[in-house]
């Protein structure tokens, strides 16, 4: 059986198609331009695999989830120059006779990280995936199911008690200015330095300060939710990077709750090469095909 996975990002499109096993048989990265261009593309690889009995997508947002709205499969009021209001569920159906399942582009990455953690038996009924990359978002999954009814969750856009050495970064979110996202997003190295985070050794002291929010967004999300595991990922994130997430989490959780081992609570995706929302659509588009 065949099955298809849309991971639909602002830079790239990275379209994919997979059998029940989960495992990649054809990949293909698209730029993300117009709506119509990518669309279009996209409807045209997915041309080439007609034996596809389902397709999943992982998209950036905000999304409308809600089966009920008139609005369900759009991309709303995105700050993606070009793609607010845009029909990604109505287009694809035009040409692509086939089940779909609509998720967060998160939602789809937590999904594959908790497939692979029931593949490997580990005892997980809850994990929360964040991306801090371009932007922050994360998605949450308890007990197989995904958290969130009114909409998907938008943990990026959390405030934060601001560090004492960062208080003149007024941070770059166009909603929020110093939310999660608008401190520690990748395009904040620019802001705050000049160069981007991969210029930037990590003994400087701004990564101390990027590790102070994330891990007070770990807290909160320790502290809601209960999850078995925090997972990070997106091009900010390095196992070194989560050591200091971990001391200062450390520090501000105080024993309060127990989280375990802190190398087993908060990690890194266990699927390599950021591929976890591909795994995690393929396994979405099967539930929708056996509906």
């Amino acid at each position: 059986m065949q099955l298809g996975s849309i991971e639909a990002g602002g830079t790239k499109f990275v379209c994919a198609v997979g059998n029940e096993d989960y495992r990649v048989q054809d990949k293909v990265r698209i730029p993300t331009t117009t709506p119509e261009e990518t669309l279009s593309k996209t409807i045209d690889y997915f041309k080439q695999f007609p034996e596809i009995k389902a397709i999943a997508i992982s998209s950036f947002g905000p999304i409308e989830l809600r089966h009920n709205s008139p609005k369900y499969g759009y991309i709303t009021d995105t700050p993606k120059k070009g793609w607010s209001n845009t029909d990604f569920i109505g287009r694809l159906k035009q040409d692509l006779d086939v089940p779909m399942y609509w998720t967060s582009d998160v939602n789809g990455s937590a999904y594959g990280e908790y497939v692979m953690s029931t593949l490997f038996n580990e005892n997980i009924n809850s994990l929360v995936y964040f991306t801090i990359g371009t932007g922050v978002g994360a998605g949450a999954i308890i007990n197989g199911n995904f958290v969130g009814s009114l909409g998907h969750p938008e943990m990026g856009h959390v405030r934060l008690k601001r560090h004492p050495d960062d208080l003149d970064f007024p941070g770059i979110c166009p909603f929020h200015g110093d939310c999660l996202e608008g401190l520690v997003s990748g395009p904040t190295f620019n802001a705050r330095l000049g160069k981007p985070g991969k210029d930037v050794p990590l003994t400087d002291h701004v990564w101390d300060i990027l590790a102070y929010y994330v891990a007070q967004a770990a807290l909160q999300e320790t502290l809601m939710l209960r999850p078995d595991k925090i997972i990070f990922g997106g091009g900010v994130v390095s196992e070194d990077f989560l050591v200091k997430v971990r001391a200062e989490f450390d520090k501000l959780l105080n024993g309060y709750v127990s989280v375990g081992k802190l190398e087993d609570y908060i990690v890194m995706p266990t699927v390599k090469d950021n591929g976890s929302a591909t795994l995690g659509d393929f396994a979405l588009a099967l539930n929708e095909y056996n509906k």
